[in-house]
């Protein structure tokens, strides 16, 4: 038995035949052309063709894991229309007489490089992206098919690395779980494997790949980032015994539908789910949320080569709010910048792009855009029960500018006959330690705050969350971050506001005690985590001593 240790990212074990990664032979080979127009139409030829299969790869990602894990798969495709990418291209074919594909993989080398040599860790990742648009226009321009990973049988896929193409491709029906060499947690394949809900270990370092082969058995603990090669019968057993109990709690977990989130001592709590588009509406509802604790609105941002119109808002917005029936739903207004990059803003590059022009400070530098959108949002409130929040709050004055435009807006509206509800919740989102040291000042102005924990701990911690050289100092639990929370939660209930979670940390259950006794009044979760947080609530007694 050999036993290798890399970073588990998707609590779930399994057991069963590995099956080594195979990637098409991509091998490129210099070769002299003389007609330079002919390659040059190869090129797009093969970029049309890339753009199609990118396409298709979207639909599928779109069904499986959501429309806010499936953008990166456009973001693909608008990299394959990137100008200075293509320029590249074009001008090594011109200028050095060569194939296509050799100008591709020189392209895709140098831009690679470009990216890898930077400090912002988004734009180190683009690296990878930029490598995996490369070989498939490659592949595409040298007729290489895919490479065959269809066993016929339930494998573990092991790779260095997997691309989220390579990810989405797979047959989920044939995955028992993820094993890769490198990697990181906040890397695309790593969110796919979470939200497709299959054990994965990233990070198992180069040797576990030389001392493998196809066909060997092996046990795969996505909780411990543990990875057993011909396990002895002893393990084989503990690992049996472990999803056989991983099974029997989701089905017990199953039995919770239809329950009230209610501690043992009686307090109830809402349980939400966030979403990144309509589509995810389904999953919100199978998992019984009581409503939407975070809609990311700029996914219609994300997915638009242009901004989306006033009405194509509307539509988005009063579409879930109808299929909602009356439970809450609260639209977050749109979040650009840092990680998410749409090309028609027009934003520059930043040193410290998390740190920069971002969210609600491109809302009040363009009120435009930001009165665009919520026209939209107070049109659409008449649909459901709406709650609309903003993000990146940092000062009153912020705040203020924020409820102005907002004024304004309900003003035009009347003024031109058009109907809007009055009971719309306000709030925002408490993601920087700035908000949550003024939250005294901040919770009269607004009906709500939401904790936006992933950024808050980036802030508070001075730790990139992008960067994977730095995980080991980010310390979801750390003392100063709960603070935080505390603090804000004492200053809503204090000025008559509710308090939710709406980051990652609403969905881990170590702390969901510690959140209710701060009093904490909504946890807002990715849908899969619904009835987890549920047993969890149900399984709190806050009239015992702390």
């Amino acid at each position: 038995m050999k036993r290798f240790q890399g970073k588990g990212v998707c609590g779930a074990v399994a057991v069963g035949k590995i099956m080594i990664f195979k990637k098409p032979d991509a091998e490129v080979k210099r070769v002299r052309v003389t007609d330079i127009e002919n390659e040059k139409a190869r090129f797009e030829q093969a970029k049309a063709v890339a753009v199609k299969q990118l396409q298709e790869i979207y639909d599928k990602a779109l069904k499986e894991v959501g429309e806010a894990n499936a953008a990166i798969f456009e973001i693909h495709q608008m990299m394959l229309d990137d100008e200075d990418y293509n320029d590249s291209v074009r001008n090594i074919i011109e200028s050095r007489s060569v194939n296509a594909e050799y100008a591709v993989a020189v392209t895709a080398d140098n831009f690679a490089d470009m990216f890898s040599a930077m400090d912002d860790a988004y734009m180190k990742a683009r690296a990878a992206d930029i490598r995996d648009i490369s070989n498939r226009l490659i592949n595409v321009l040298s007729g290489n098919p895919s490479a065959e990973n269809d066993t016929g049988e339930r494998v573990i896929i092991c790779a260095s690395d997997l691309a989220p193409s390579e990810t989405v491709a797979l047959d989920k029906d044939k995955v028992l779980a993820f094993v890769t060499a490198h990697g990181s947690s906040n890397s695309h394949t790593a969110i796919l494997a979470r939200n497709m809900s299959i054990p994965a270990i990233i990070g198992a370092g180069d040797e576990f790949l030389a001392e493998i082969s196809d066909g060997d058995e092996a046990a795969v603990d996505g909780y411990t980032g543990e990875f057993f090669v011909a396990p002895d019968e002893e393990t084989r057993a503990r690992f049996l015994e472990k999803q056989r109990t991983d099974e029997e709690k989701k089905r017990l977990l199953q039995t919770l539908k239809g329950k009230e989130n209610v501690t043992l001592d009686g307090r109830k709590i809402n349980v939400y789910a966030n979403i990144g588009s309509v589509n995810d509406i389904g999953k919100v509802l199978a998992n019984d949320a009581g409503g939407i604790g975070l809609f990311r609105s700029e996914f219609l941002y994300l997915e638009n080569s242009d901004y989306p119109t006033e009405e194509q808002q509307f539509n988005a917005y009063k579409k879930v709010l109808e299929s909602m029936a009356g439970k809450k739903v609260i639209i977050r207004t749109l979040d650009i910048g840092a990680d998410k990059k749409v090309d028609y803003f027009g934003l520059k590059k930043e040193e410290n792009p998390a740190l920069g022009y971002r969210a609600i400070r491109i809302c009040l530098t363009r009120p435009e855009i930001f009165k665009t959108q919520l026209r939209a949002l107070y049109r659409a409130s008449v649909f459901g029960n709406l709650g609309i929040m903003f993000p990146m709050i940092t000062s009153v004055s912020e705040l203020e500018s924020i409820l102005s435009v907002c004024g304004e807006v309900k003003s035009e509206l009347k003024a031109q006959g058009i109907g809007f509800s009055e009971n719309i919740e306000l709030g925002i989102m408490i993601e920087t330690p700035a908000a949550a040291i003024i939250s005294d000042r901040l919770a009269p102005m607004v009906d709500f705050f939401s904790v936006g924990t992933n950024d808050l701990i980036q802030y508070t911690l001075a730790c990139d969350r992008q960067n994977p050289d730095i995980e080991q100092f980010i310390d979801t639990h750390h003392e100063a971050v709960l603070r935080l929370i505390e603090m804000s939660a004492e200053n809503a209930h204090r000025h008559g506001a509710w308090i939710g979670i709406c980051g990652e940390l609403g969905a881990d259950t170590a702390l969901t005690e510690a959140f209710l006794r701060m009093g904490i009044d909504e946890l807002s979760v990715s849908p899969a985590f619904v009835l987890k947080v549920r047993k969890a609530v149900r399984s709190t007694d806050l009239g015992a001593r702390k």
